[in-house]
């Protein structure tokens, strides 16, 4: 608790002014500093310990949905590595590895039209990230330059504007929304979500091959790149089971739970049979919807 109160009194300077300058007002000071102590500088010390236990280049792959505040957190974390442990930090976001507005076009005329549109997993080039990594474990580090994208024009910016890493990092950061994410099975697959997928991509081709590419491209880079991973949002099993499965199998499954436990507190309150006492436990934890699972 005294490194932590120490390490507090060092960065909240620095804290508050970012968030400021973000304009995150939306929670009192209060819980600001809660944030802080209770979530961000744990983290922290997390990662130097997982740097330390290392002893070179830490890979840290960052991931949550859009909207959830992954690039805010990692630039709290940025702020307190530096800050207090005297790292050398770089922080990327996936977003700026996307393929040029070029590859998109052709891309949406030899695979799929939805190519053209940014955002999904087969749309970034995995190739140059694999190089920046590979450029950073290098024994020999030289200057370089890491490509930034331009969503108002959406496209790669041109090179002069290109983010500039003057010495090796002992941290990387790689954010992002698919970072990490993982293959559907195909059955799951072949089940449009949204009307998108039910009118545009009715042969399936754009879903296979973004799969296809989460199962090869991105995955090499999460299993051997990345030492560690953290993530903005906690899962749930259910959500995921209903998002996955669907409402009609969903409900049937939630009602069977739900008579099942009935029918056992009835048989233990009235027979007093407690050798069903395990099962009513576990049916209990099964009806709990909102348990996080990690």
């Amino acid at each position: 608790m005294q490194l932590v109160n120490e390490c507090f009194n060092i960065v909240k300077k620095d804290y508050f002014k970012f968030l400021n300058k973000e304009k995150i007002s939306v929670k009192s000071k209060a819980e600001k500093i809660k944030n802080l102590k209770n979530t961000y500088i744990p983290m922290s010390f997390w990662i130097e310990n997982k740097y330390k236990k290392k002893g070179d280049t830490l890979f840290l792959g960052f991931s949550g949905g859009q909207g959830s505040g992954k690039t805010t957190a990692v630039k709290i974390l940025k702020i307190i590595l530096k800050k207090f442990f005297k790292r050398k930090v770089h922080v990327s976001s996936i977003d700026d590895f996307y393929k040029t507005l070029k590859d998109r076009n052709r891309m949406s005329q030899n695979i799929h039209p939805l190519f053209k549109t940014r955002g999904v997993p087969g749309t970034h080039d995995i190739n140059l990230v694999k190089k920046f990594f590979d450029f950073v474990k290098a024994k020999r580090f030289k200057k370089t330059k890491l490509p930034k994208f331009d969503k108002s024009i959406d496209d790669r910016s041109k090179k002069k504007y290109w983010f500039k890493i003057k010495e090796k990092p002992e941290i990387v950061i790689l954010e992002g929304w698919c970072v990490g994410a993982k293959p559907q099975s195909n059955f799951l697959i072949k089940k449009p979500v949204n009307l998108l997928e039910k009118y545009e991509d009715q042969d399936l081709t754009w879903r296979y091959y973004v799969n296809a590419k989460l199962k090869e491209e991105y995955k090499k880079i999460s299993s051997a790149e990345f030492e560690a991973r953290c993530s903005t949002h906690p899962h749930n099993i259910y959500f995921e089971f209903l998002a996955e499965t669907g409402i009609l199998i969903f409900i049937p499954f939630v009602l069977f739970n739900l008579i099942l436990t009935y029918k056992l507190i009835f048989i233990w309150f009235s027979q007093k049979k407690f050798d069903d006492l395990n099962l009513l436990i576990f049916c209990s934890f099964t009806i709990l919807f909102f348990t996080v699972s990690i």
